[in-house]
C-alpha cells in the first residue's frame, strides 16, 4: 500500500496507468483503495481507477469459477462417477446483485453508499491502528 504509490512516481505512470496498477496488483481491497487515494482522490483518478479495476476484478470471479467448474466435470464425468462441486451459493448471490436490479430504493442506495464508505474508512484504519479498545480509548 505505502510501496506501489513510490513505484507508480519512479515510472513515472499516468494517472490511469497507476490506477491500472494498483488495482491489478493489490489482493486485499482496502490495501488498494489506500493506494490508489493516497496518490490522488480527485474524481476519475488513480484512487477511482483503481477502485474500478478491483472491482472489475472480484466481478470476474463469477464467469472464472463457472469455467472452472464446467472444465473440472467434464474432466472428471470421463473418469469416475462422484459428484462433482456445484456453482458455490456465494457467487450465485453475488451475481444476482439485488441493487443491480432495481429493488432497492434510491434513498435506500444512498444511505448505504454513504455508510459503505464510512465503514471502508473505519476497517482500513482498524486494520492500521492493531490495538484493543482499551487501548484505543486511551488513547482518545
Amino acid at each position: 500500500m505505502i510501496v506501489y504509490p513510490l513505484i507508480t512516481a519512479a515510472l513515472n505512470l499516468s494517472d490511469t496507468d497507476a490506477g491500472i496498477l494498483i488495482g491489478g496488483t493489490i489482493h486485499d481491497v482496502a490495501q488498494e483503495v489506500g493506494a490508489g487515494y493516497i496518490i490522488s482522490n480527485d474524481v476519475g483518478d488513480v484512487g477511482d481507477v483503481s477502485t474500478m479495476v478491483k472491482l472489475l476484478r472480484v466481478a470476474m470471479l463469477v464467469p472464472a469459477v463457472m469455467v472452472f467448474i464446467y472444465l473440472f466435470r467434464n474432466s472428471r464425468k470421463a473418469t469416475d462417477n462422484e459428484k462433482v462441486p456445484a456453482l458455490p451459493s456465494f457467487l450465485v448471490a453475488f451475481s444476482v446483485l439485488i441493487n443491480s436490479m432495481g429493488w432497492i430504493p434510491p434513498v435506500a442506495t444512498e444511505v448505504f453508499t454513504k455508510m459503505s464508505g464510512w465503514c471502508l474508512v473505519t476497517a482500513i484504519a482498524a486494520l492500521g491502528i492493531k490495538t484493543s479498545f482499551k487501548k484505543l480509548a486511551i488513547v482518545g
